[in-house]
């Protein structure tokens, strides 16, 4: 098959030859090559990142939790129980007490929060019993399940005691001089169990007991601090939190796990487009090699551009030499840059353990992240963004020298010839 004369002498200018050109193209290769396959990494990494933590957030939250509004405590929770679960879409529903308290443990004392769950099974709206790493799931009477940070921090395991001072204690000594004050005694709970979500704050900061054990350690037996959701599809959230807030009392407000993590989501994605701006610019740096280096070959081919012209090539044409020049340098970086991006995505751990083994770099730290791999999800709707993108940016280098080429004056090139 017979190639136009634009791509054919296009393909011609970027064979290589021993000159300076060749090794300027080389590198402009190398360049778009390395941004596109830096940038697939990358992203798939960060996105593989922010799905574990989904992942990890939604198996330790409810997908919605309804509250009071003004953030007082919620009586008569059954009869709202009874009513959300009767929504379409939701699967479970379950009242429950989370909040902030004091734990004494062999003289140690240390803040954590306590979260309530239901005493005869696993919880319906979070099921944590997967997540069950020593002891036995025992929640009833004075028994309490704790997360492995903590008890690797204070050195407990089951069987041991500990105290909880909540917000009846506390209540008690601000109303210590009333007339006829009122004394709770702290909860005296026995470590059954001890639980590992995968996420460092839940496993060191918090402690599940039962919602009757939460209701004596807040000092509110008929009460609780809201209402735990979980639908049929977590992605439904929002649609439903909306729902709930126009059906709803509205001294109640529902909120998604999203609302109560936005901070950290944010980041995340904050983070993620920074790294990807950075990235962007190797490819900003190789158009601008593959700028110079049209710019290079227009004048050391200007002979050849006024012999085309003198022999009735039009300016449309000698303009669409430099413009393929540039489209097979992005259409081949992208290429190879997807490969490259692949085959690092499929080698990353075992990149990551020569990297320790070799060098002593510590580049994914599981003892800190709590994750054994580096997670990567390939977004491939991304990668043939990413790939369109090189292109296009290879393509606009191309244009000044293109436009450049096609203004050369046939009598002008070809006047000390």
């Amino acid at each position: 098959m017979q190639l136009p004369v634009e791509l054919f002498l296009a393909l011609r200018y970027l064979r290589p030859r021993r000159t300076f050109v060749s090794i300027i193209t080389v590198l402009t290769f190398l360049g778009v090559t390395l941004g596109v396959g830096a940038l697939i990494v990358v992203l798939s990494v960060m996105a593989g990142f922010q799905q574990v933590m989904t992942d990890k957030i939604i198996g330790f939250n409810a997908h919605i939790t309804v509250a009071m509004a003004d953030g007082a405590m919620l009586r008569d929770y059954d009869a709202l129980t009874k009513k959300i679960e009767s929504y379409p879409g939701v699967l479970a529903a379950a009242p429950f007490i989370l909040g902030p308290v004091i734990v004494v443990h062999d003289g140690d004392i240390s803040t954590c929060y306590i979260k309530s769950i239901p005493v005869d099974a696993d919880d319906p709206v979070v099921p944590l019993r997967k997540s069950l790493k020593l002891g036995d799931w025992e929640l009833r009477g004075d028994s309490v399940l704790v997360g492995s940070e903590w008890g690797k921090r204070n050195s407990a395991f089951p069987g041991d005691k500990i105290t909880i001072f909540g917000p009846a204690q506390i209540s008690d000594y601000l109303h210590r001089n009333d007339k006829n004050p009122v004394t709770h005694l702290p909860e005296d709970l026995t470590i059954q169990g001890i639980f590992e979500t995968g996420r460092f704050d839940y496993d060191l900061n918090f402690l599940l007991v039962s919602t009757e054990t939460a209701q004596q350690i807040w000092g509110a037996p008929d009460a609780v601090h809201g209402i735990a959701v979980r639908l049929r599809n977590a992605d439904d959230a929002e649609a439903m939190k909306e729902k709930l807030n126009a059906t709803l009392p509205n001294t109640l407000s529902a909120r998604t796990w999203m609302d109560n993590n936005r901070e950290l989501f944010n980041a995340v994605e904050t983070e993620r487009v920074v790294m990807a701006c950075l990235l962007c610019l190797i490819l900003t740096v190789a158009s601008f090699g593959l700028c110079s280096t049209l710019i290079t070959v227009t004048v050391q081919k200007s002979r050849e551009i006024g012999l085309m012209k003198a022999l009735g090539a039009t300016d449309q044409q000698v303009c669409h030499v430099f413009l393929f020049h540039g489209t097979v340098v992005g259409i081949v970086g992208a290429i190879l840059g997807t490969i490259v991006g692949f085959l690092f995505l499929h080698y990353l751990n075992a990149i990551r353990d020569f990297l320790l083994f070799a060098f002593h770099i510590q580049v994914f730290s599981g003892s800190v992240y709590f994750l054994p791999q580096l997670p990567a999800v390939v977004n491939y709707t991304q990668v043939a963004i990413i790939n369109l993108a090189a292109i296009l940016v290879c393509i606009l280098a191309a244009l000044v020298p293109a436009v450049s080429a096609a203004r050369l004056a046939p009598a002008r090139a070809l006047r000390y010839e």
